[in-house]
């Protein structure tokens, strides 16, 4: 036999763990999961609720602004659904681009009608939100085919 073939039937082994399930991309994976939890209960308590309930906060901004309950209800519900959509896997890269576009909106909202007072934390929202979209991108594939089967 040979030097440099392996006899047949001696089985291989390797001590590196391969594929997707390595330390490192597990850490990864913990870490994009925490961080759409912790949107999602941003989006859903902290941003969505006061709308939903009307607290007088969220009413004085709308006022302020010109638009009125009407305006806040239907954000605050945006908002809602796209927290409770971080969460859902088929949804995940979907929810983060529409909570992005509201972001784009609310960094709008926060350079002319309020002085740019608070115009960086959409922009920082979009950061994680951007990387949940490119990282969960594959499921919008998933997605399509749902929808395509109706």
């Amino acid at each position: 036999m040979s030097e440099t073939t392996a006899p047949t039937g001696t089985p291989t082994t390797s001590t590196a763990p391969a594929g997707p399930h390595t330390g490192r991309a597990r850490a990864a994976r913990v870490a994009l999961r925490t961080v759409q939890v912790l949107l999602a209960l941003f989006y859903g308590i902290a941003s969505a609720l006061p709308k939903l309930i009307a607290h007088p906060a969220a009413v004085e901004s709308f006022d302020r602004i010109g638009w009125g309950s009407g305006a806040m209800y239907t954000i605050g519900a945006l908002e809602l659904a796209g927290a409770v959509a971080l969460l859902v896997p088929v949804l995940q890269s979907v929810a983060a681009i529409a909570l992005s576009a509201l972001m784009v909106g609310a960094f709008i909202v926060q350079l002319t009608a309020f002085d740019g007072q608070n115009a960086a934390t959409p922009v920082i929202l979009i950061v994680p939100l951007t990387l949940i979209a490119w990282t969960r991108r594959t499921h919008n594939a998933d997605l399509l085919r749902l929808l395509r089967r109706r």
